[in-house]
């Protein structure tokens, strides 16, 4: 089996501005996954969402859904809560991906804990933000 690792050859020859352009994309994607996750009040949308009248303001839907986001839209919209909810997700998310990969790529433990570590506490900051400012 061959060891696809960096030499000084293949450092050299990276396209950086291709490398942060896609890392940020990337990013972007998933902070649109977080925020279904930090964010509860998104579950209200997706369970009316077929609701007739959902985008009629005036609707009885739609009357019933502004009064409840009036009363409860700013509920558990904290960057604690946010950040709790982007720990579970590396822990629950980025964890087992990392680790099942990491297991078949024959990569040590330490590999697996500390680029789990690094996407929790990115999630933690992202999902913090997300929650508290969106």
């Amino acid at each position: 089996m061959v060891e696809a690792g960096l030499d000084e050859e293949k450092l050299k020859g990276a396209n950086m501005i291709k490398i942060f352009a896609f890392t940020y994309v990337l990013s972007l994607m998933a902070a649109m996954v977080i925020q279904f996750m930090v964010i509860h009040q998104y579950s209200v949308y997706s369970i009316l969402a077929e609701e007739p009248g959902i985008n009629d303001p005036n609707s009885e839907i739609g009357i019933y859904l502004n009064d409840f986001i009036e009363k409860f839209g700013n509920n558990y919209r904290t960057f604690k809560h946010g950040a709790f909810h982007g720990v579970l997700t590396g822990l629950f998310l980025a964890l087992p991906l990392i680790g099942i990969n990491g297991m078949f790529e024959r990569r040590s433990f330490k590999y697996i804990i500390i680029n789990t570590g690094f996407w929790i506490v990115s999630f933690a900051i992202m999902g913090g933000i997300i929650c508290a400012f969106a």
